[in-house]
């Protein structure tokens, strides 16, 4: 009879440096959702050059130039998962606060101006709830961690082969320690082994936004050529709490249970421009770069095990660094009388370039400040290259007035995969951001089609905007890693990728008053 190591509470040996992993990094630093004013959403965002839309602050600076009145708005509405499995941890219907911002606007010529604008907008809107389940042939997620452990990857051992369960090497994640600890070693027999299982079952609710907080200045020189500069801000407020089960073939159940945590501040700049090339002709040309959004973040997590063995949990905090890639942007706009607006953007940023960053330190400068230093995580930036692409965006919009108080708005965006179709969690690569690692599956997101409409009316100063979004984005979803062992097929650990989806409703409102 096979005795398991049983431990009640577990916290892993704290190394001096930790940096976060490519799969949980891209939730914070991918494509923003295509979010703002009303306005800014019916017309699928492409208003790049359009301008005069408080939205365009992030995207292209100068389309605040294009103001002549102040104004201010505030936007909210509702979002709604489609086909979402209930889950206690999670909502598929939640209310949402969009925007918040203002522009003022000041003559500096007989028609130039400078503008000075603050906007508030939800970058990233975290909620979701992810489902998937499969059956799984002589494969396990412990299995995973008896191979690794097989090869010499878990733990240092005495010269009688004991394990020192205190030395573990950076490719022994949080999650393969909870399974070592307590079903895959046997104290007595001093004997590694695996149980495979039948099938699995994974829910997950995540939750939180990012939220972008943009300064702006900007201006319009002779109604011919605008510019602007935007300082943003960015508060990133993650969560997720999933169960993972596996029903065993040799009977009973494993039961994993993680709730993980970031949040953290970054900050970028933006720089745009507008210009008419042809001078008595409305037609425009925009251009933008953004650069690096340098994130400053904290992730903790909590994580418990329940198996046929008995049960353990493991949790861990700590501080690093995301530093996202340069974005470049450029957009065509074109006007026709007062009644019909066209509008088109592309942007493009290269995440395989995307740089994880351990702490290592810090100083006090002459002022008594504290600046804390750090470097790149080479061995994850290299997975992060293997693992995600470059990005294109292409947005298309249009605004018919059939009258000159009421708009008519239809969108079109596509955001190209930022996934590689063979990217996989590397729960093997040596470094913390597998050490700290708490799950093992992973999902490969395909490109994300988004329509969108909206109506807008205008009373006097005040503008009534509503706008409709629907946004699917389809990916493969896998519980962990495969491995493969060209010596022996009995050793392979594999599981099918299983097909799941994004599909979300927006309806969003908008009220501007123009002063």
């Amino acid at each position: 009879m096979k005795r398991k190591y049983f431990l009640a509470a577990l916290a892993l040996v704290v190394l001096p440096v930790a940096a976060q992993e490519t799969y949980e990094n891209a939730k914070v630093a991918g494509p923003q959702d295509l979010n703002g004013s009303a306005r800014y959403v019916g017309m699928g965002g492409a208003m790049e050059a359009l301008g005069a839309d408080l939205s365009t602050i992030s995207s292209n600076p100068a389309g605040l130039g294009l103001y002549r009145k102040s104004t201010a708005s505030v936007s909210f509405g509702l979002v709604s998962q489609q086909d979402a499995k209930d889950f206690s941890e999670g909502n598929k219907t939640n209310m949402s606060f969009d925007q918040l911002g203002f522009v003022y606007s000041a003559r500096s010529g007989r028609s130039s101006f400078v503008n000075f604008g603050f906007n508030y907008h939800k970058s990233r809107n975290f909620d979701f709830i992810l489902s998937a389940s499969d059956k799984l042939t002589a494969a396990s997620q412990n299995k995973l961690t008896y191979m690794k452990q097989m090869n010499g990857l878990l733990y240092e051992t005495d010269k009688d082969g004991y394990p020192n369960f205190d030395r573990s090497y950076a490719s022994c994640s949080q999650l393969d320690d909870l399974y070592a600890r307590n079903l895959n070693y046997d104290t007595q027999e001093n004997t590694w082994f695996y149980d495979e299982a039948s099938n699995y079952l994974l829910d997950r609710a995540h939750k939180g936004a990012i939220s972008n907080y943009d300064f702006n200045v900007s201006g319009n020189v002779n109604d011919r050529f605008y510019w602007g500069i935007t300082f943003g801000l960015k508060d990133v407020n993650y969560k997720h709490t999933g169960l993972y089960q596996e029903a065993l073939t040799t009977g009973g159940s494993v039961a994993v249970s993680d709730e993980r945590k970031v949040d953290g501040s970054g900050f970028d700049m933006v720089f745009g421009v507008i210009f008419r090339p042809v001078e008595y002709s409305p037609f425009r040309i925009g251009l933008s770069v953004a650069t690096p959004t340098w994130y400053d973040l904290n992730t903790s997590n909590y994580t418990t095990m329940n198996t046929p063995y008995g049960a353990a949990d493991a949790s861990e905090d700590y501080d690093f660094k995301l530093y996202t890639p340069w974005k470049f942007g450029v957009s065509l706009g074109h006007t026709v009388g007062n009644y019909l607006a066209l509008g088109a953007s592309y942007e493009f940023a290269d995440y395989a370039h995307l740089d994880t960053r351990y702490n290592t330190g810090g100083y006090y400068d002459y002022w008594g400040g504290y600046s804390e230093t750090s470097e790149s995580d080479d061995l994850m930036n290299d997975h992060t290259k293997a693992t995600l692409k470059g990005v294109s965006t292409l947005k298309l919009g249009a605004e018919f007035k059939p009258y000159p108080e009421l708009s008519v708005r239809l969108g079109y965006n596509y955001v190209s995969p930022m996934y590689k179709l063979d990217g996989f969690k590397d729960s093997s690569i040596g470094t913390d951001g597998s050490y700290y690692s708490s799950a093992t599956d992973y999902t490969n997101w395909k490109g994300t089609n988004r329509i969108t409409a909206g109506l807008g009316y205008t009373i006097g100063n005040v503008n009534l905007d509503v706008a409709y979004q629907y946004s699917a984005t389809d990916g493969n979803f896998a519980p962990f890693m495969n491995y493969t062992d060209n010596q022996d097929w009995t050793n392979d650990n594999v599981a099918n990728e299983v097909s799941v989806s994004n599909k979300r409703h927006q309806l969003l409102f908008t009220i501007g008053y123009r002063f």
